[in-house]
């Protein structure tokens, strides 16, 4: 395994992560869940991820669970706050008591003391921006948060919030969780230069595009048994015919470098040096081995070319 620095800080956060959307908690037996973290684990991945609306707090459940074995200061744990926890009208946002209780009710279900990395999962248009952050900065003056981060927030959001800590002396936001894949590319534009700018680093999630990217789904083949695509969780949209043609072009490279589909895919997003890591998802043991080998996967300026040629098609 690689590390990296997360953002303009001196953590330093495995290339390849471990999430838990869609999959720990609810889509993957509690068993395969355990057993893929403690596969990442012993392949030198040290970031975990998770959020409390990941199935109603169990996700965080399972990943406190399975890590508590290992020695605290061995791994980065990562989970989220913002989405809906309940029914009563301060059960979801960004407002001083919503974050500060989730907080607490996402440590006691991790069963940890602290978290390393307290993501905003949303931008939260209802709540003070100026609130959220003396919150958060409050929990890590507390000790139960040590990093502060976002989750798809734009680089107007980001600057906005960078402003006002700036000005109030408070913790300020050092990463940012965005989606980001082949197909998927927005925060090149704009969020990647704020971030590189700012010193906010990038842990991307979906670089695999939820599965369409490991070269699985074929046109006219349906969808294979147990796959994402065949879950609750997934948008029958999603599965286009012009990714298709693209992913077949993009696999012929791969099959001429040797590697899986996968791990070219996860290469690809690596490339960017404001991104610390990405958030692969895996129901098995064996995918997280196949997709940590990405990180030995250095790609060439004429393989980027032409990767980029089947983009721009």
């Amino acid at each position: 395994m690689k590390y990296r620095n997360m953002g303009r800080t001196g953590l330093k956060v495995s290339e390849i992560s471990l999430g838990s959307w869609l999959t720990y908690g609810g889509y993957v037996e509690k068993e395969r869940a355990v057993q893929s973290i403690h596969q990442a684990y012993e392949l030198g991945v040290n970031f975990f991820d998770t959020a409390n609306v990941y199935e109603r707090g169990e996700a965080e459940r399972v990943v406190g669970e399975a890590l508590r074995q290992y020695p605290r200061d061995s791994y980065v744990l990562a989970t989220k706050v913002f989405g809906n926890m309940g029914d009563g009208p301060n059960d979801r946002g960004l407002s001083r008591k919503h974050v500060t209780e989730q907080c607490h009710a996402s440590l006691k279900r991790l069963g940890m003391d602290y978290i390393d990395v307290y993501y905003c999962h949303r931008f939260d248009e209802n709540a003070p921006l100026e609130e959220t952050l003396r919150a958060l900065d409050d929990l890590v003056t507390q000790g139960k948060v040590l990093y502060v981060g976002v989750s798809m927030w734009t680089a107007a959001q980001m600057l906005e919030a960078h402003a006002i800590a700036d000005r109030l002396l408070l913790d300020r936001i050092v990463v940012n969780q965005p989606a980001y894949n082949m197909f998927r590319r927005s925060i090149e534009e704009e969020v990647i230069p704020v971030g590189t700018k700012l010193g906010i680093g990038q842990v991307v999630y979906s670089p695999l595009a939820q599965g369409i990217l490991t070269g699985k789904y074929r046109k006219g083949q349906a969808a294979p048994e147990g796959s994402r695509a065949v879950s609750k969780n997934w948008n029958s949209d999603q599965l286009k015919e012009e990714q298709l043609d693209k992913v077949e072009q993009l696999d012929k490279i791969a099959a001429e470098l040797g590697i899986k589909m996968s791990q070219l895919a996860i290469a690809w997003v690596l490339r960017q040096a404001n991104v610390a890591s990405a958030i692969i998802g895996a129901s098995r043991p064996e995918q997280v081995e196949e997709n940590c080998r990405a990180v030995d996967i250095t790609l060439t300026d004429d393989t980027l070319r032409a990767i980029e040629e089947i983009l721009k098609s």
